[in-house]
């Protein structure tokens, strides 16, 4: 029995196409072999998890063509966009083609024409994708307002991480120009709702999901992440805050729950502004997603024994 070849080790943990390997180096036979996936025709993968999003983007950039970025939900989530928890197992790759270039004819693999600018494209950790501003607005008929709105307040106030934040991806300029551009076509609409409700310096999506379940509910719009001192003492930064009314709102993911760091110091926040005679609410997901109800009677009932404080 003959033995197989190694496989090189620069393409293991890659995706290339078979035309593309060098005389000697694989022979058409051996990329045959069970040891390669074949995600598409004429491209082998090595050491690839084709079940996540990158290994599929990874798969299909060994033939993506000049002229083409990962565009729609797929680009949304390569820049990291907060999205509904439904686009975690979506497994289609979507792909934007400017109008000269070839439209992707590969399974799983969903094209899309437009007039797109080669310029306009970004490379992000190795794949090109469409500019931020234009993926928000091809986000439109898929998104609901309240995520439509969660995605641009995301573009504009930049990835929260570790020690604060990153660079914003996008203006709230680019966003109108963007949303200019697009009149006409499919979500118009919702882009020209959604984009007077973006604001800046916004954390998540829940927290979105809540300034935006509030004033549609009739009640005043509170303000975003504003530092709240008391007698020179910073009390902390909630999500929320109607400042008039000393009352504070947190949305508490399950970080907050696994987590006894986090849970100490969420007491320990509580305290703070309670002895300074703010009402602080702690919000979890049925409060914003599910039972919306009894979460906005609790927050009038608080508000109508809390008149204007000085």
């Amino acid at each position: 029995m003959r033995r197989r070849s190694r496989i090189p080790e620069a393409l293991v943990g890659t995706a290339f196409c078979t035309a593309d390997v060098p005389t000697g180096i694989l022979t058409p036979e051996r990329m045959r072999g069970a040891d390669f996936q074949k995600p598409s025709r004429g491209v082998r993968t090595v050491g690839l998890d084709l079940a996540t999003l990158t290994g599929r983007c990874f798969a299909y950039r060994a033939r993506m063509m000049r002229g083409q970025a990962f565009s729609h939900s797929t680009a949304a989530r390569l820049y990291r966009m907060p999205l509904p928890p439904r686009f975690l197992y979506e497994t289609t790759v979507h792909v934007t083609v400017s109008e000269a270039a070839q439209s992707p004819r590969v399974i799983g693999v969903v094209g899309h024409r437009h007039a797109a600018v080669e310029s306009s494209f970004r490379l992000v950790d190795a794949f090109t994708l469409t500019d931020p501003v234009s993926t928000w607005c091809q986000l439109a008929p898929q998104l609901g307002l309240y995520d439509l709105v969660a995605a641009a307040d995301y573009l504009v106030s930049g990835e929260v991480v570790d020690n604060g934040r990153n660079p914003p991806l996008a203006t709230l300029e680019q966003l109108h120009e963007g949303v200019r551009r697009y009149a006409g076509k499919r979500g118009a609409k919702k882009l020209r709702e959604a984009l007077p409700r973006v604001r800046m310096g916004v954390d998540s999506r829940p927290e979105t999901w809540l300034r935006l379940l509030l004033v549609d509910a009739g009640l005043p719009e509170p303000v975003v992440n504003v530092p709240i001192y008391d007698a020179g003492e910073r009390l902390g930064k909630p999500d929320l805050a109607y400042l008039e009314r000393r009352m504070a709102f947190d949305y508490e993911g399950d970080g907050h729950r696994v987590s006894e760091e986090q849970f100490r110091r969420d007491i320990r926040r509580r305290e703070r502004f309670e002895a300074a005679n703010w009402k602080y609410m702690r919000v979890v997901a049925d409060d914003v997603f599910t039972d919306t109800a009894d979460f906005l009677r609790r927050v009038r009932r608080v508000l109508a024994q809390r008149p204007s404080l000085p």
